[in-house]
């Protein structure tokens, strides 16, 4: 059977869909994980800066951390639909 064939076969039988379904909520995911290893990295460095807004900065980080880590669940429900 020819790759042109195989690859037909496969996306009228759906199973190209899904396999293309997981690839593309893999690599979606990784914005999110960029996203947050950058934003713990400049919080480390502001509340070295100055320790003494350490506590708002840290209140600041985990609500981006928490904003960034929800586009990464909706990908995830939205991978399920």
């Amino acid at each position: 059977m020819s790759i042109a064939l195989q690859l037909v076969t496969a996306v009228l039988t759906g199973e190209l869909d899904a396999g293309l379904a997981k690839v593309g909520y893999g690599l979606a995911a990784i914005g999110p994980g960029i996203g947050i290893g950058y934003l713990v990295g400049q919080s480390v460095q502001a509340m070295a800066r100055q320790p003494e807004m350490a506590g708002q900065v840290r209140t600041t980080m985990f609500l981006g951390i928490a904003f960034a880590e929800a586009l990464a669940l909706i990908g995830f429900v939205l991978f399920f639909l």
